[in-house]
């Protein structure tokens, strides 16, 4: 599956299919609900079993016009059954193509952290570039495989994770703010309870490096939170902020409404702390109630409230921000 209706990427790339639950968000997966439909086809011949498709690993390299590419959009880069291996040769895939943005969303952050750890100490400068400091197997028995990288993060990588309500929030945000990336985001779809982010935007302290014991300094700058490390650690480290949300209300048969007030407060929080938000629909709940809705899924911008029309992609809030200092 190259091109999606998926509202804010481009096309989707599945080097990889299938997953397993893991919290209340995955209750009503529409990626299950293809696979399990369309098994045994080529797209999906275990179903929704984790699958790799090695022969979809160099789809990006062919495509002529730069595009955001949501990957793996119908599994998660970082479950479990897929081999580190694996998940490296989608990074080398992403850097070797740094005309395409890649979009990468996880219910897994533990493991994405730890992976693109690892990963940041490819740096060809460091001594610690060998490919055992990696701990990755593979790259120790085909070294010449794996080309070094002129920079990490890969500044064409954004890395998410999803949280459906507060309880995920917790677990899975503070992971992903400790990973070293270009860009990063959440994505609160399906929204099934009330979201405050503002702790991640008024923390005093930031926790030790994990390495050296070394304390960060915050600093309160246009609505971001700030976390720089004194050590030497982390080169090409960047600021601990979230840049980007998502916003959704869950679709399809059964679907769990999503209060407008949530999505509002989302939104309000954004314009005053500085993040994007991406108000993707409204969800099958709330357009049931509305029968006039031109979309089931209540993704049509002119059926809502005129303060949720609000469709931001990162630049376009670092630019307001810029513009307004």
């Amino acid at each position: 599956m190259n091109t999606t209706t998926i509202e804010w990427t481009d096309r989707t790339w599945n080097p990889v299919t299938g997953c397993t639950r893991v919290s209340p968000g995955c209750d009503r997966c529409y990626a299950e609900n293809i696979a399990r439909r369309f098994a045994g086809g080529a797209a999906f011949p275990n179903g929704f079993a984790v699958t790799l498709h090695p022969e979809r690993l160099d789809a990006p390299r062919r495509w002529r016009r730069p595009a955001r590419v949501f990957v793996n959009s119908m599994s998660d880069l970082f479950h479990n059954d897929i081999p580190d291996e694996f998940v490296l040769a989608v990074f080398q895939t992403m850097a070797d193509t740094p005309q395409h943005t890649f979009q990468i969303l996880t219910k897994r952050p533990a493991r994405m952290r730890a992976f693109c750890d690892r990963l940041g100490f490819r740096d060809p400068t460091r001594a610690e570039a060998a490919a055992g400091h990696l701990s990755i197997a593979y790259l120790e028995d085909h070294p010449a495989d794996v080309a070094p990288w002129d920079a990490w993060p890969l500044p064409n990588v954004w890395l998410g994770v999803s949280v459906e309500d507060q309880a995920r929030a917790e677990l899975r945000i503070p992971a992903l703010l400790r990973t070293n990336a270009a860009m990063r985001f959440i994505s609160a779809e399906p929204l099934i309870g009330p979201l405050d982010l503002e702790t991640w935007f008024k923390h005093v302290q930031t926790p030790a490096c994990d390495r050296c014991s070394v304390k960060g300094a915050l600093d309160w700058h246009s609505g971001h939170l700030w976390g720089r490390c004194d050590c030497t650690c982390h080169p090409g480290s960047r600021p601990n902020r979230l840049d980007w949300v998502i916003i959704g209300g869950e679709s399809g048969p059964g679907a769990r409404p999503m209060d407008l007030t949530w999505a509002r407060n989302l939104i309000e929080l954004g314009r005053v702390a500085g993040f994007a938000v991406f108000m993707k629909q409204l969800g099958t709940a709330w357009a049931r109630r509305h029968d006039w809705c031109r979309s089931p899924k209540g993704a049509d911008m002119e059926d809502w409230p005129e303060r949720l029309r609000v469709r931001q992609m990162p630049a376009q809030a670092a630019s307001a921000i810029g513009s307004a200092r």
